[in-house]
């Protein structure tokens, strides 16, 4: 493939962009190809080059990049009537009545406007309500680039994990190993009474993608409930994507007291939602007295797209589509590593995959992980497969990145460029992307 322009556009970039690019995840080596538009489950580069996209703006593109007609009517009509107003509209009323009706979580929800303003605002609530400090969240959880989260360490050795933020922040959050009950339990034990919530992904899907074992979530539903703390799911990747119109927590059973949202709830605009118990969000001003606002908050285009997105989602087979295409890709993938390169495992869920290079594993797979792992404990990969975000970092992450992602790119396949971010199946995509990405696989290992 040739790709002079991207690399010229690069040159560009890095005069006036840091580090050539406006979100890390996008510089790739030696260079990231420029995309120049998306058509249906491929996007074209500068080059023009084409690609099959499992990337998908990593994640909210649930339909691909040719959304369909009523989604795309109601974004010009809403584009054409006024950007924005600094009033309430009706639109955002009815997109929150439809969340509210379908996640089990929900009964109030404040819009904002990212994933990481979403985070931000649940953590201040729930400190806000409990009148406590703590917040205990997951080793190798991602939720947003904010001073609360960004920690590394365990639950008494917890640091900032970038330059920037003080230590003092630290002292407020306590990592724990996802998976691990025990070490929940003994936090609990020590700090019960300053710990304000359990913020938790209920699959880790910003690391690898690592399912949680059975009665985890439930643990930590109840201990949060023995000690009077909140418990918040980050559905930010996995809100209606995994599980359908009732998001993970759906899928799994277990009802959290906040979830937070982004992605695909705002049909490819920036959006960020905080939803759940009415006598919790209510405390938002200017019912409550724990502070949130925005000026593009409930944004009308954001709001048109993302209710659309989830109409046509009710009212269509979207999701038996991308559930059994990315179940097909998963048994795809393992049927080709078993043969090929039996120290991997293949990780997602509905239309979420990804493979991770892993250090130790064996060709055998129990029925129930035959598309995935699906932590099965009878599973003879059982004792190896990821557990936590630190079960993932030790994979080869490198070969990913520098070997593995190249080598599927050049195959005209563009996958997310490094280990830990996953991938995703669309709508648009069709039986015949997925052979050809199985073929791909087959060459690129």
């Amino acid at each position: 493939m040739n790709h002079d322009e991207s690399r010229a556009l690069y040159d560009r970039a890095l005069s006036v962009l840091a580090g050539g690019v406006n979100s890390s995840v996008r510089a790739t080596q030696p260079y990231p190809f420029f995309v120049e538009r998306g058509d249906g489950a491929h996007v074209i580069d500068a080059d023009g080059n084409r690609y099959i996209d499992y990337v998908l703006g990593y994640g909210p593109l649930l339909y691909g990049h040719d959304a369909p007609e009523p989604v795309q009517s109601a974004v010009q009509k809403h584009a054409a009537a006024g950007p924005m107003y600094g009033a309430p509209t009706e639109i955002e009323v009815e997109h929150a009545e439809f969340v509210a009706r379908h996640v089990p979580s929900v009964e109030m929800l404040r819009f904002v406007n990212s994933g990481t303003e979403a985070t931000v605002s649940a953590v201040r609530l729930a400190r806000g309500v409990t009148g406590r400090d703590k917040i205990v969240v997951m080793q190798g959880g991602y939720h947003g680039a904010q001073e609360s989260t960004l920690v590394e360490g365990g639950p008494g050795n917890a640091k900032p994990s970038t330059p920037g933020i003080p230590s003092s922040f630290a002292e407020h959050t306590i990592p724990v190993p996802f998976n691990d009950e025990e070490t929940v339990r003994e936090v609990f034990e020590e700090h019960g009474e300053d710990i304000a919530a359990v913020l938790t992904e209920p699959i880790l899907a910003n690391t690898g993608i690592v399912h949680p074992v059975d009665g985890y979530l439930e643990a930590l539903r109840d201990v949060t409930e023995e000690h009077g703390a909140l418990l918040i799911f980050d559905e930010v990747i996995t809100g209606f994507r995994v599980g359908g119109l009732q998001c993970a927590q759906g899928k799994f059973g277990v009802t959290p007291d906040l979830t937070t949202f982004g992605k695909i709830i705002g049909g490819g605009f920036p959006v960020g939602a905080v939803g759940g118990k009415a006598e919790l969000v209510e405390q938002f001003p200017p019912g409550g007295d724990v502070f949130q606002s925005g000026t593009f908050s409930g944004h009308p285009v954001t709001m048109a797209a993302g209710h659309e997105y989830l109409k046509y989602a009710a009212e269509n087979d979207v999701y038996g589509h991308v559930d059994r295409l990315g179940e097909k890709l998963r048994s795809g993938i393992t049927d080709i590593l078993e043969d090929q390169a039996p120290e991997y495992t293949v990780v997602g869920t509905d239309s979420m995959f990804k493979t991770v290079f892993t250090r130790h594993g064996t060709a055998e797979r129990a029925d129930a992980c035959a598309d995935g792992c699906a932590q099965v404990e009878s599973c003879p990969n059982y004792d190896v497969c990821p557990k936590t975000g630190a079960d993932v970092s030790k994979a080869e992450t490198d070969r990913w990145e520098r070997v593995f992602w190249q080598e599927m790119k050049d195959q005209g396949v563009f996958l997310t460029a490094n280990q830990f971010e996953s991938q995703f199946v669309s709508y648009a995509h069709t039986d015949e992307d997925i052979e050809e990405t199985l073929e791909a696989y087959k060459q690129a290992l």
